[in-house]
């Protein structure tokens, strides 16, 4: 860099001079730029729920924040403890509800237990109906 200003100082290399500085100065500036801010890409970790039912003797089962879908069905059908239970509806971070009407079962999910009843409530669409099982996801 001495033997630089001593050049430009002496006359005909200013010119150069500048544009030696100005390269340096840019290239000090790209080395010095920060990296770009990227995003971390947060996954919501899936908890399942599920609920199982025996239709004709009305029993059930349910379970809830299960690490997979295929465990979740598993307790439901466990505790439903009918080998005719069947896994009627399922669910990942949400609700699933099963209303009971005059002559069959109807099940439904929404995003909180409220939703979930109201939708079950909604298919069964007869004044006899109630919920009898429901579950959430936390």
């Amino acid at each position: 860099m001495i033997g630089l200003l001593s050049k430009a100082r002496s006359g005909g290399g200013a010119i150069r001079f500048h544009a030696i500085l100005l390269h340096l100065a840019l290239a000090a500036a790209f080395a010095c730029a920060a990296e770009p801010a990227t995003a971390k890409v947060v996954v919501k970790k899936g908890v399942y729920g599920a609920i199982a039912l025996q239709r004709d003797t009305g029993q059930f089962g349910y379970a809830y924040n299960s690490a997979t879908s295929r465990k979740a069905k598993t307790e439901a059908l466990n505790q439903c403890a009918d080998p005719r239970c069947e896994v009627v509806v399922a669910f990942s971070n949400a609700c699933g509800a099963l209303a009971r009407g005059p002559k069959k079962y109807f099940p439904a999910t929404g995003a909180v237990r409220q939703e979930a009843e109201a939708k079950a409530l909604r298919l069964c669409a007869a004044r006899e109906c109630e919920v009898v099982a429901w579950a959430c996801t936390k």
